[in-house]
């Protein structure tokens, strides 16, 4: 799966750096190009000379050498993947706050290649609360991280921290090029977050929606291959992703109409947004002023876009739509998905303390036209992700 890929390695001051030449060692003779950045404190830990030997290459170490200029940006882009392995405590806080004092930083921060980094650190700094804090920071810029092994580590303890082998570490290159073509050039449509309906200049009725698990399908869509146009409601940020084209909108009928537009050249669409199910018959053109005890608000429905999408799919195209429900939860969402005309239907319900509006975990339930019903534990919505893509591939085999 990594002949003929072009691997970027990073390469940090930790003892497990000796490792690294097992590495460029395998993914040389599996096929790939290779060509790897060393930091300056790693190369207190092994030779550029027998990396660059195994590699066939030469080590880029410095931004600049005598009056050549090491190109960075080039480097991002020259590579199908990078991989940081290992990846130090040092580097870790670097990354998570966007720090750019050597060549590897400056490569990372304008990579547009994916990132996959393999942690090495030993047990205490490896579970300090700091540490933890910035695996999440980067895990959420889209890096995937390789877990760590646990065994003796250099400062003769036993215990978490330990990079993986760089056979496990060629595992999962290899199995993140085997899923990376899942989707190749499917083009997929995506709604995230809330909408906001206007009541006058400075108010609007919205819901809690963080745009969470939307941003997580676009970015597993995108790591396997997929072109992914998002359309994202107030305060969800575009993605630092060349696959995924973000469509910023604000209200329900802008949504209606942006996923109106792409649903033609859409394969697959994925409505994950908490759209307003109503919106103020008229918005005031100045701000309401506190007056009377009560005042009455008049709403109408706002467009039905799973349902629009439903009646308007063409042979082969994929919808799925997401159901938040209080009760009656499978009874609903089996109507659902029977009314939009929807292939697949997600379900999650409000009283589970794991599942809801901003939180990091969800727990779903799938519901398919074909009639299977597959429930899943609590998990990260990353994972949530994973889970629905890969049901949602059982479409097409």
């Amino acid at each position: 799966m990594v002949k003929n890929k072009k691997i970027l390695l990073g390469i940090t001051g930790s003892i497990a750096a000796y490792k690294s030449a097992f590495l460029v060692r395998l993914l040389v003779k599996a096929g790939a190009e290779v060509r790897v950045i060393m930091t300056k404190s790693a190369t207190g830990f092994i030779s550029p000379l027998t990396i660059s030997t195994l590699s066939q290459h030469a080590v880029y170490q410095d931004l600049q050498t005598e009056d050549t200029w090491s190109n960075h940006v080039m480097l991002g882009r020259w590579a199908d993947l990078m991989v940081i392995a290992p990846l130090s405590c040092n580097t870790l806080a670097k990354m998570a706050n966007g720090l750019c004092d050597n060549m590897l930083m400056a490569t990372w921060l304008s990579a547009t290649c994916p990132v996959m980094v393999a942690p090495a650190m030993d047990e205490d700094m490896w579970l300090h609360p700091t540490s933890k804090e910035n695996l999440q920071k980067i895990s959420g810029f889209g890096n995937m991280i390789i877990p760590v092994d646990s065994g003796f580590l250099a400062s003769g303890l036993e215990g978490p921290g330990r990079m993986a082998e760089p056979e496990n570490i060629l595992m999962q290159i290899e199995e993140y090029f085997a899923t990376n073509s899942d989707f190749k050039d499917k083009k997929i449509l995506i709604t995230a977050g809330p909408t906001y309906e206007p009541l006058d200049p400075v108010r609007f009725i919205g819901n809690h929606s963080s745009g969470k698990m939307g941003l997580e399908l676009a970015k597993e869509f995108a790591r396997r291959g997929a072109l992914v146009t998002l359309v994202a409601g107030p305060g969800v940020s575009p993605l630092n992703d060349i696959k995924v084209n973000t469509i910023q909108v604000h209200t329900a009928e802008e949504m209606y109409k942006a996923c109106l537009k792409e649903f033609a050249n859409t394969e697959i669409a994925v409505m994950a947004a908490a759209v307003a199910d109503y919106t103020p018959v008229s918005t005031a053109k100045e701000k309401i002023k506190k007056a009377d005890e009560e005042i009455d608000l008049k709403l109408k429905k706002t467009k039905d876009i799973l349902k629009t999408l439903g009646e308007q799919k063409r042979p082969g195209q994929i919808v799925v739509g997401f159901a938040l429900e209080t009760n009656n939860e499978i009874e609903n969402a089996l109507n659902k998905l029977k009314s939009k005309n929807a292939d697949l239907i997600v379900l999650n319900s409000l009283k589970d303390p794991e599942a809801g509006f901003g939180k990091d975990t969800n727990k779903i339930t799938l519901l398919d036209k074909i009639g299977s019903l597959t429930e899943f534990p609590a998990k990260s919505k990353k994972e949530v992700a994973i889970d629905i893509i890969d049901r949602i591939k059982k479409f097409y085999t």
